[in-house]
């Protein structure tokens, strides 16, 4: 028996390689689009930033996702021959659910998709225990953590409300003070801004970054015996402080002295952060299953019980995952990020969704989209029959778009999608909900979270003009429509694998990974036909 285990864990193994791949090709867009948006940087130095930045992450990645072994489900509740089922079963579907956005071109979330796997995996798990002990499906809760699945899906259907708000309000601002001929502006001016943008990136990588390390949780002399996450949760605000000044001295040197683009600096540090904090958080969301399977395994195999009597509280402990995996993990992604086109499909879904010029819009109209459309509309009717006309006539002019000034500064010679400043205020934005949610522990997913901010910065920048909003919106109801597509698939496919393998043992797990074999190579071959993907 303990081949036939041995033999599903080499599966899983095999499995989380192609979950790397088919994971960092979506959430590619969520450090790569700003960037390659602006047109500021050349490609092949956008990849080299991104590629430092992701082999850091993975290094310094606490490398276990907590939820794939207790966020969930209570593993004391189990034994080894269900644990090994669920897992399988969550690998198997968030390749199957991954693979089809990638080809679709659609960014989801594989935080999503790897919570709402495990739990339909969970739930269907549990439900075969309780009916095949007849018991009362109120015991439910014995085998599911409730409270903290809750609490996972709510914070994440609130940040897709906030990164937009946010994102909207901060560019209309940022676009009233300085414009479109924002490099004109004071150098004091940049400078202030140069400040604000580096501090909130600095302390993203501070605390999404390092707090998510196993060295955070390690003391120092040097912090007065305090580990870093104690030292940055007691000294947050002086930092910010501390942090300001600082970056203005230095933004004001930049400008002044040096003549550099502080902007095209501020987009090259964004980038290399978002994705240092994604392979050093979200890496989990890939590995974390596998590890934990491996574990499971490890931990059966020494012991002389059944599989099927085995206890799994030994998930319930924290364990650091050995180095050797980060590594390989790291070069995986870094490898898919340098050749993946299915990344560059994804990327370009966002990019056209924000574009501020005029294109073939990929998205048709649809019937919520309009709706939203004519509501904003009424709204903005309202909006100048109530302030002053000399008030509109300064707000128009700070919104007066110079297609002109960008191509002059585009890397290519072509039109940019979108400016540096909002370039960098995607990331800026982003950066500050992502560090200020992981710091009060409250869940939420990245690509929700840049994609959101990236539409809200749109809409205030005025980028869905009268001919291009309906297709823009109905676009975003598309994706986000999408995204309520990756939970409920990946709850009921995971739920009906897991019945599937429990009902047919070893023939089953061959019979569903030649189906899904088969659906991956049907979306690549027709993925190929569409052609080359250009950003």
């Amino acid at each position: 028996m303990e081949s036939a285990y041995i033999f599903i864990i080499g599966i899983i193994i095999f499995l989380a390689i192609s979950d790397l791949i088919v994971g960092v090709s979506n959430d590619a867009v969520n450090f790569l689009n700003s960037a390659i948006g602006s047109k500021v940087i050349s490609f092949k130095n956008i990849m080299i930033l991104a590629s430092v930045g992701v082999a850091i992450g993975a290094i310094s990645s606490s490398g276990m996702m907590e939820i794939a072994r207790k966020g969930i489900f209570n593993p004391e509740a189990f034994f080894f021959s269900d644990i090994i089922i669920i897992f399988l079963s969550v690998m198997i579907t968030d390749i199957l659910i991954l693979d089809l956005f990638n080809s679709w071109g659609l960014p989801t979330s594989t935080t999503v998709s790897i919570v709402f796997e495990l739990l339909g995996a969970a739930v269907i798990m549990s439900i075969i225990k309780i009916m095949g002990s007849d018991g009362n499906m109120a015991e439910i809760e014995n085998y599911i953590n409730v409270q903290k699945a809750t609490e996972i899906v709510i914070g994440i259907l609130l940040s897709v409300l906030v990164a937009f708000s946010i994102g909207a309000i901060i560019q209309w601002l940022s676009r009233l003070v300085l414009t479109f001929d924002f490099e004109s502006k004071s150098i004091l001016l940049n400078s202030i801004f140069g400040s604000l943008s580096f501090t909130s990136i600095i302390n993203f990588i501070l605390i999404k970054g390092i707090k998510g390390t196993p060295y955070s949780s390690e003391s120092y002399s040097a912090l007065n015996n305090m580990t870093i996450n104690e030292f940055i949760d007691s000294n947050i605000i002086l930092f910010w402080i501390i942090s300001l000044i600082f970056w203005f001295l230095i933004s004001f040197l930049i400008c002044k002295l040096f003549k550099l683009d502080i902007y095209k600096i501020i987009i090259a540090i964004g980038t290399f952060s978002l994705a240092l904090a994604f392979a050093g958080n979200d890496l989990v969301n890939f590995i974390g299953v596998p590890i934990a399977a491996i574990e499971s395994f490890q931990s059966w195999s020494s012991s002389s019980i059944s599989a099927a009597e085995f206890s799994m509280i030994s998930l319930s402990e924290k364990v650091n995952t050995p180095p050797i995996y980060l590594v390989i993990s790291g070069l995986i992604m870094v490898v898919t990020l340098w050749f993946s086109s299915k990344a560059k499909n994804v990327v370009k879904t966002s990019l056209d969704l924000s574009n501020q010029n005029e294109i073939d819009e990929k998205f048709q109209s649809n019937f919520i989209g309009r709706l939203l459309v004519n509501f904003g509309l009424s709204l903005n009717k309202v909006f100048i029959k109530i302030i002053p006309d000399n008030i509109l006539h300064k707000i128009n002019q700070s919104f007066k778009f110079n297609s002109n000034l960008n191509i002059e500064k585009s890397i290519d010679g072509t039109r940019p999608s979108f400016d540096k400043l909002r370039a960098s205020l995607n990331l800026v934005i982003a950066a500050i909900l992502i560090s200020v949610a992981t710091s009060y522990k409250l869940p939420l997913s990245t690509t929700y979270v840049t994609f959101m901010v990236a539409m809200g910065t749109s809409l205030s920048d005025r980028a869905w003009t009268n001919n291009s909003a309906v297709y823009r919106v109905s676009g975003v109801v598309s994706v986000i429509g999408g995204w309520f597509f990756t939970a409920f698939s990946a709850f009921s496919i995971c739920g009906l694998i897991v019945f599937i393998i429990h009902s047919t043992g070893l023939i089953g797990i061959i019979i569903t990974l030649a189906i899904v074999a088969l659906m991956i190579v049907r979306n690549h071959i027709n993925f190929k036909k569409k052609g080359e993907i250009k950003i």
